[in-house]
């Protein structure tokens, strides 16, 4: 096989940029959803939530608190949100042919999947800049600094890798493009089952036990931590080891499912 797994990644990469320079308005659109939701929860929401909440101030509660509170649930929504448009690439491809013909390159096997992520990861952060952007100008006001600033980025990050590689999957294992843009949903509604918008123990007996040891839930209560400087535990350990074990496990599930595409569908 000639080449090299991250010469060939960068070529894969350049790809997914073209189409992302193509279609700005997916940019746009996957970071205007999780800004409807922060808007409601804020506005409509906001004073009655917030009630209770420890606010960045001397003052506790209302609507500065609960903003303080729900914004890194939504920026953990924006990551989430992308894996609908890595999914629908995925599958458009492979409804094409495109996957198969690469089959039959010689490429590096992981480069093609492999650009899709790095393509989704800056799309991703991308949204989230927009999304923290408009964040700060409704009224939150991040009380750290930059290691923490620098800390919470990448975290952003390696959530936003393994929920892509996840994508991945799920584009590679639909039977078809509409297909490909349900599967990703769960993920989109997980932030809601977690500490994102209320406090996991605030919920229901199993639906608080459920929100305690889900992924998302250890992810935003670091994000929450960096940004906010309240105590984070060990949820930052946690995170990050939720965030290696899905990034493996889509990255092995769509290398065995890239594997399977018949390198003969490209010349049919």
């Amino acid at each position: 096989m000639n080449g090299t797994v991250l010469s060939d990644s960068l070529i894969m990469l350049r790809r997914s940029l073209r189409r992302m320079r193509r279609y700005p308005s997916l940019t746009f659109f996957i970071a205007g959803i999780p800004v409807v939701l922060m808007l409601l929860f804020v506005y409509v929401f906001g004073s009655t939530l917030g009630a209770g909440l420890p606010g960045p101030s001397a003052v506790e509660g209302g609507l500065d608190a609960y903003i303080a509170y729900v914004v890194p649930g939504i920026l953990l929504i924006t990551v989430a949100g992308a894996a609908q448009g890595t999914a629908i690439s995925v599958a458009m491809d492979m409804t094409a042919g495109i996957i198969a013909r690469f089959r039959t390159m010689a490429i590096a096997r992981a480069s093609v999947l492999t650009g899709h992520v790095l393509g989704a990861l800056i799309q991703t952060m991308l949204a989230t800049l927009l999304v923290l952007v408009i964040a700060v100008v409704i009224g939150f006001r991040p009380s750290t600094g930059p290691v923490e600033w620098l800390a919470a980025a990448g975290l952003l990050a390696l959530t936003a890798v393994a929920i892509s590689w996840l994508s991945v999957g799920l584009g590679l294992h639909a039977e078809s493009v509409e297909t490909a843009s349900n599967t990703p949903m769960f993920l989109l509604l997980l932030p809601f089952l977690s500490s994102g918008f209320v406090p996991a123990e605030s919920m229901a007996g199993p639906l608080a036990w459920f929100a305690e040891h889900q992924p998302f839930t250890p992810i935003i209560e670091t994000l929450r931590g960096l940004l906010m400087g309240t105590p984070i535990g060990d949820s930052g350990v946690i995170a990050v080891a939720w965030c290696v074990v899905l990034s493996v496990t889509g990255y092995v599930w769509s290398l065995r499912l890239y594997e399977r595409v018949p390198a003969t569908a490209a010349q049919a």
